[in-house]
C-alpha cells in the first residue's frame, strides 16, 4: 500500500512539473512574439508612416521633377503602394483648362467629400482617376496630396497645353 502511495505521489509530481515546464515555455514564446518586436507590435499604418517619413514622392513631367507631399489617408497610402519601387507612369489629359486627369492602373479606397481645390492639389476622382490641378475647382474628391513649392502659374507652365505623360517615383531621403 505504501508503495502504491509513493508511486501515485511521484506520478502527480511529474505531471505537475511537466505542466509548469509547458506553461513556462508558452509564456516565453508569447513574450518573444509580442514583447520583443515580433508579430503584432507594429501596425500596417505605423509601417506606412515610417516608410513615408523615410522617402520622397516625386512626379516627373515635361523634364521637370516636382516633389509631392501625400496626405495621411487610406487612399494616399494605397497610392504609395501602387507607385511601388518601380514607379508608375500615367497619361493625363487636359480637362477644363484647370486640371490634368487620367486613369490609374487600379482603384484606390475613396472617401469623397465636397471640397475646393487649388493649384498643386492632387485628388482621386471616382475611385480610379487621378487629377492634378493647376487651377481651381470645387467638386467631390478624395485628397491624395499636393505638389510642394509651385504656384498655379508655375504649374501651368510646367504642365503645358494638352495631354501629358507623368512618372511617379518614390525615392529614399
Amino acid at each position: 500500500m505504501l508503495l502504491r502511495l509513493l508511486a501515485a505521489g511521484r506520478s502527480l509530481i511529474m505531471k505537475r512539473t511537466s505542466a509548469v515546464i509547458t506553461m513556462t515555455l508558452m509564456l516565453s514564446l508569447l513574450l518573444l512574439l509580442f514583447g520583443c518586436g515580433g508579430v503584432g507590435t507594429q501596425s500596417d499604418e505605423t509601417a506606412a508612416e515610417d516608410a513615408a517619413a523615410e522617402s520622397l514622392v516625386l512626379l516627373e513631367v515635361n523634364g521637370e521633377t516636382l516633389e509631392v507631399e501625400l496626405e495621411d489617408n487610406k487612399a494616399a497610402h494605397a497610392l504609395r503602394e501602387m507607385i511601388g519601387e518601380s514607379g508608375m507612369e500615367l497619361e493625363l489629359e487636359e480637362y477644363g483648362g484647370f486640371e490634368k486627369v487620367g486613369p490609374l492602373p487600379g482603384e484606390l479606397p475613396a472617401s469623397d467629400e465636397q471640397m475646393d481645390v487649388s493649384p498643386g492639389d492632387i485628388v482621386l476622382y471616382q475611385g480610379d482617376q487621378i487629377s492634378l490641378f493647376y487651377g481651381e475647382n470645387s467638386w467631390s474628391y478624395t485628397r491624395l496630396g499636393h505638389v510642394k513649392d509651385a504656384n498655379g502659374a508655375q504649374l501651368q507652365e510646367i504642365l503645358g497645353d494638352g495631354d501629358i505623360h507623368v512618372k511617379w517615383i518614390i525615392k529614399e531621403k
